[in-house]
């Protein structure tokens, strides 16, 4: 399957090169960047072709593309790969706006391609044990859930993601959208309303958020919470961030730290159960793979625009709650 990237824009990119360049069903055709410094830069690093327009690329007859521009500009390029009735995988957040979201469904629907939102915590292998848990009921009804996603502020490796015009946002467009997804996926629910502080507690010198802390309330009564931050020292944390949930059910609770591949079991039952999942697939790989699967199954893929939406959402939500330092509806 002939696959490429568009854009080197995010700091995913590298990854995802890695990843499609390894996996044996796949021809990795090269990427796509107008910016020509970062272009070549990539191209001499990894020593894959380069293209210095996304038509260029496009026109290699692939079957799907990874999009990783900055994040104002998905839209431009879903036109673009839509037209060209190529799949997309498309990094977080979809967009910075719900005009641009809705401007997507769009696109992919005129087109009939098929569109996966990246978000690869759903393919951990600690998360997905979590998720078979509860829906097999060893929780019992389940009460709340808190989690946290750290890391340091990416703009040492892509200096656009302090730029607000670009991302959209900081650490509270950037993190939230991971863990509400997982919330909903876990839950099989959406969030009804929601509080939210944002800050920039830890980079003065960046004009854009870098902490935020998010209440929200599911429509099946589950009340849950959200620490996203970019509060990793920069250059100097040994590892770049955490993804951590605890789950509170009737019959016990659950911690996770996804990033470790570490579950922790706390039932009432049979006192506390430890279970070390050891190191399972990646979970960028699994999704990837997921993504190549429903192309060649010609189904959707488990995680589509909707997911992605409803993320976005979430988080543009969050800043607006902030704002008026009021419960926003959803």
């Amino acid at each position: 399957m002939r696959l490429g990237i568009m854009s080197f824009a995010h700091v995913h990119a590298d990854g995802f090169l890695q990843i499609l360049r390894k996996l044996q069903d796949v021809e990795f055709v090269g990427f796509s960047d107008t910016d020509k410094e970062q272009g070549k830069f990539f191209a001499e690093l990894y020593g894959v072709p380069w293209f210095s327009s996304h038509e260029e690329l496009l026109d290699q007859k692939l079957e799907g593309v990874v999009i990783c521009s900055e994040n104002a500009n998905h839209l431009a390029d879903v036109k673009l790969a839509a037209a060209a009735g190529v799949h997309i995988l498309c990094e977080k957040p979809i967009a910075t706006t719900l005009e641009d979201g809705l401007a997507i469904k769009e696109e992919i629907d005129k087109a009939g391609i098929k569109f996966m939102t990246a978000f690869p915590m759903r393919f951990d292998p600690s998360i997905v044990a979590l998720k078979e848990m509860i829906e097999r009921g060893d929780l019992g009804k389940i009460y709340a859930i808190n989690g946290i996603n750290h890391s340091e502020i990416p703009r040492r490796h892509r200096s656009w993601f302090a730029d607000k015009k670009l991302a959209g946002g900081g650490a509270v467009m950037d993190h939230t959208v991971h863990l509400l997804d997982l919330y909903r996926w876990l839950l099989d629910s959406e969030a009804s309303d929601l509080y939210a502080e944002v800050a920039n507690p830890f980079t003065p010198d960046a004009e854009i958020d870098t902490a935020g802390l998010v209440t929200l309330s599911f429509a099946n009564g589950v009340f849950a919470s959200i620490d996203c931050s970019w509060s990793r020292p920069e250059a100097v944390y040994p590892r770049w961030g955490h993804l951590k949930m605890e789950v509170i059910g009737e019959q016990g609770a659950i911690a996770v730290d996804a990033f470790n591949q570490y579950l922790n079991y706390y039932s009432k039952q049979n006192s506390r159960q430890a279970n070390w999942l050891g190191w399972g697939s990646d979970s960028s790989t699994a999704m990837v793979q997921e993504f190549i699967n429903s192309i060649k199954e010609d189904r959707d893929p488990s995680i589509g625009w909707k997911d992605g939406f409803e993320a976005l959402k979430v988080a543009l939500a969050c800043y607006d709650a902030a704002k008026a330092k009021q419960v926003v509806k959803l």
